[in-house]
């Protein structure tokens, strides 16, 4: 079950959202930038394979039409989703957020692991997390 640890649970917090809306199929997808679980390495989980999104990403998003709010979470995903000229850190593309809004959203990943970037960009949680959770409300049809 995918986001079904601590990283889930600030995730669901940001969304405004309980576990049984998050996990109703007919409310939300997860798509992880690969199926395949890479591993864990030194500082945590290793990242994607590239031949794994390459492989299926595109196909499945296609079947997927009624998308009204991707939440492109972490670096992998990012350069993925955003545009070629998205460059820069992770933070640059958060704090330039309103670039991909009201469609698309660049994330941290809510990972306990980054703490430390919460806590030096508090920016996220007082500008950003709001304005998702309002957006997240009027999809689901709650305000």
């Amino acid at each position: 079950t995918p986001f079904d640890d601590p990283s889930g649970n600030r995730l669901r917090d940001w969304l405004g959202v309980d576990r049984e809306s998050f996990y109703d199929p007919s409310k939300f997808a997860v798509l992880p930038m690969g199926f395949c679980y890479p591993g864990t390495g030194s500082g945590g989980d290793l990242p994607p394979r590239s031949e794994c999104a390459r492989a299926w990403r595109q196909t499945l998003l296609d079947r997927l039409p009624d998308i009204e709010l991707t939440l492109v979470i972490g670096a992998f995903a990012q350069r993925w989703h955003l545009p070629a000229d998205s460059s820069g850190s992770i933070t640059e593309i958060v704090r330039n957020w309103r670039d991909y809004w009201p469609g698309v959203l660049p994330m941290p990943h809510p990972s306990p692991r980054n703490a430390r970037w919460l806590a030096r960009n508090p920016f996220f949680e007082r500008e950003v997390i709001p304005e998702l959770q309002a957006r997240v409300r009027q999809i689901l049809g709650g305000g």
